[in-house]
């Protein structure tokens, strides 16, 4: 750290950070470790929901004025506003970080708010981030130099003086200019003016680096035209700040086969997932690498069994040596068992000696996260049939115990009771919780469900499509329905629905990854006959589009 002033011991300290152009991915690891240490955050609206999920809980966000017309004519207010709530803060000795969209030296006004620390001998840092005239172009495969080393040039718009118009102008450099949608036109216009032929490429980027990203490609004489004929303009939200890249890389035959971002299988798909968010983690994680925006709906709430004692004698008889083995065939039945032995006083140190099986990925992995490494995680199908297939048959030589404690939902089948029976094992099957229907979610999302709002729902299980229709309503027929395996599949099929995505095997990832071959498939279709890409959500007339981040 390098500050600019002499250190004040009754002063806190302050943190330009640059929070990168929208994409939550696009934090440094410098960034995060600024936010997860600060008492006081200030940060620009359009980045708030970026940097507040790496802020502890406790973080003071105190409220900043908002721009309005007349306070825009007023002499910035605004920004003095913000400068005065970072310095409070920092006079009061606390840590300040001050979160600005883009990078600190290029984007916003943080150059006269770190001037303003300075005259009052605050210490500061400043960290860089990805400058949205930077980072958007390179998501919008729009790369702004290459070998041969051009000149680029930025403009701001919205400050930018005749001469700077002028010099851009008269330039061969590539020009990026920052300006709202409905005011490209016109900028365009300033650089034909000034000397650009009008037949220069364009490139004009909305939302950029997120999956409401859109690129369009024009000439500069021509880009008035192209948006009033794709209907983006006129419009409410014509204000909305945009990039556009002039010159040579923003040519259509130059840019396409570098659209590496809007290109993703499933960009800006909305794909409902009826899975708790701490089931669906890892899947939405997946879905996201895909282009796609997952929302979490859980359809099941788990609650405890309506009579705990046989639980309890279950956990003692763990710590006492009843067991040879304990199987768990969910992550629920784990968070179960973990909670009885916190509630004991117990760790995963009382799985000492007892052989530990686990069924699916997610299963084993919350079993390490307590500390418990599976001995048993079945090598095919991760289900009670897969783990019955690797399952060792009783052996009185080998095994000194010839019972397995079986934590599982009320409504658990008993095909694992019964296998583990043949096998020769006694079976303590015991209800470690309950699953009951999970409330309904919110109006917009029944609406959205019901009203072709969402682009694919994924079922993971027969009970989240029982449960999803019970609690929201059935899917409208614009939906891609993907099911997990042909058991879901049927289950769908006998509630209406029309199933067009099986996967190939009974992996939750495996059926994001069938999801995201339909979905490329679909677009190459589209792109070969010549018609726009675009959502399923978007065929039937007057679809409503939802807000995705």
């Amino acid at each position: 750290m390098n500050p600019t002033a002499p250190n004040h011991p009754a002063h806190g300290h302050v943190t330009f950070l640059g929070a990168g152009p929208g994409d939550p991915g696009l934090l440094t690891l410098r960034a995060v470790e600024a936010l997860a240490a600060a008492d006081v955050l200030v940060a620009d609206p359009q980045v708030l929901d970026v940097v507040r999920a790496h802020a502890r809980p406790q973080v003071d966000m105190p409220a900043q004025t908002v721009a309005d017309e007349s306070s825009r004519a007023a002499d910035i207010p605004v920004l003095r506003d913000t400068a005065n709530l970072v310095m409070s803060a920092a006079r009061g000795g606390k840590r300040v970080v001050r979160a600005v969209l883009g990078d600190p030296g290029l984007d916003g006004n943080a150059a006269e708010e770190m001037l303003a620390c300075a005259a009052e001998g605050i210490t500061f840092e400043v960290v860089p981030g990805i400058a949205t005239a930077v980072g958007v172009p390179a998501y919008a495969g729009v790369p702004l130099r290459d070998g041969k080393g051009a000149d680029v040039r930025f403009v701001d718009a919205r400050t930018a003086t005749d001469t700077c118009w002028s010099e851009a102008g008269a330039s061969e450099a590539t020009v990026v200019v920052t300006t709202a949608l409905d005011a490209v036109a016109a900028a365009a216009a300033e650089l034909v003016s000034a000397g650009r032929k009008p037949e220069t490429p364009l490139s004009v980027t909305v939302a950029g680096t997120t999956t409401r990203q859109r690129t369009w490609t024009a000439t500069l004489g021509s880009i008035a035209q192209v948006l009033k004929a794709a209907k983006v303009l006129p419009s409410p939200d014509g204000g909305q700040p945009v990039i556009a890249v002039v010159g040579e890389h923003s040519a259509a035959e130059r840019r396409e086969p570098l659209s590496w971002f809007e290109s993703k299988p499933l960009f800006g798909w909305n794909v409902l997932v009826p899975r708790t968010k701490e089931q669906a983690a890892s899947l939405s994680d997946q879905l996201r690498s895909y282009g796609a925006v997952p929302h979490e709906v859980p359809t099941i709430a788990v609650e405890p069994p309506r009579t705990p004692q046989q639980m309890e004698r279950a956990v003692k008889g763990l710590v006492t040596g009843r067991y040879e083995w304990i199987a768990f065939t969910s992550v629920n039945a784990v968070k179960a068992v973990r909670e009885k032995f916190e509630e004991y006083g117990l760790d995963a140190r009382a799985f000492a000696g007892i052989k530990v099986a686990a069924v699916g990925e997610q299963t084993a992995r919350s079993l390490i996260e307590f500390g418990v490494k599976p001995d048993l995680v079945p090598s095919g199908e991760q289900s009670a049939a897969g783990l019955l297939e690797d399952w060792p048959p009783y052996d009185p030589v080998f095994d000194p115990i010839d019972r397995v404690f079986l934590p599982r939902a009320d409504i658990a089948t008993e095909t694992l009771v019964a296998g583990l029976i043949e096998l020769g094992w006694e079976v303590d099957d015991v209800t470690a919780y309950r699953t009951v229907r999970a409330s309904p979610p919110p109006a917009e999302t029944r609406e959205a469900i019901k009203g072709g709002g969402f682009d694919a729902v994924l079922f993971t299980s027969s009970s989240t499509v029982r449960n999803l229709v019970g609690i929201a309503g059935k899917p409208h027929n614009v939906t891609v329905i993907a099911c997990i395996g042909p058991a879901t599949a049927k289950t769908a099929e006998e509630h209406g629905l029309r199933v067009d995505v099986l996967s190939p095997e009974p992996s939750v990832h495996k059926l994001a990854e069938a999801l995201a071959e339909f979905g490329a498939a679909r677009r190459d279709a589209a792109i070969e006959a010549g018609d726009p890409v675009t959502r399923p959500s978007e065929r039937r007339p007057g679809s409503r589009r939802r807000a995705r981040s």
